[in-house]
């Protein structure tokens, strides 16, 4: 029988969990909380359309998620691909840039909102907002192939037959590169509808 030793320091997302007691709150939907605050997503780049028009949008929206009680705030590049915006026009050491500033934004609203903490001793601010000073990770989203074509085979998976795991994993490489770079705690990979996308 083999025997295997198990590192002594827990993995991040085992101590965070234990932070937080055993669970941990996700936000909830970007996009129809972007829509709520007037961001027209009318666009094949959905709620990454926000990177470019009102990015202040997306900091209101994870602030909202975080007053609110999630612990973890996803990213909003799920949409948001070095392909998809290249054919907007954007060069490609644009089309990074504005992935890392999903990340960038992210960032910046937990800072904010730890400062709001900072300055509330009571946890709260009696309108139902919470602010209490707590682990809080943000999760760099990573969408499927699919919901860079925009139509609707995120959920299907049916991205045709010349579709191969090299292909995919051509796809995905550089965008999940520029992600880890840009600091996010996680990645979180979303909406994986068929087999050979999560096998990449």
């Amino acid at each position: 029988m083999e025997t295997f030793n198990i590192p002594a320091t827990p993995s991040l997302m085992k101590e965070f969990l234990r932070q937080m007691g055993g669970t941990a709150v996700i936000d909830g939907g970007l996009a129809t909380e972007l829509e709520l605050h007037g961001a027209d997503l009318n666009d094949p780049l959905w709620s990454a359309k926000c990177l470019l028009t009102s990015p202040h949008l997306i900091r209101s929206v994870h602030l909202d998620y975080l007053e609110a009680g999630a612990d973890i705030i996803i990213t909003a590049s799920y949409q948001a691909t070095i392909q998809g915006f290249e054919a907007k026009g954007f060069s490609r050491e644009q089309s990074e840039n504005l992935l890392k500033k999903s990340v960038d934004i992210a960032l910046e609203a937990r800072r904010i909102y730890y400062e709001r903490c900072s300055k509330s001793s009571s946890g709260g601010t009696g309108d139902g907002r919470i602010l209490k000073n707590r682990p809080i990770l943000v999760a760099a989203s990573v969408g499927s192939y699919g919901a860079y074509l925009a139509d609707g085979s995120e959920y299907s998976g049916c991205y045709g037959e010349a579709m191969t795991v090299n292909a995919l994993k051509e796809f995905h490489r550089r965008r999940v590169q520029v992600l880890a770079e840009a600091g996010p705690d996680i990645i979180a990979f979303e909406t994986v509808p068929n087999k050979i996308e999560a096998q990449v």
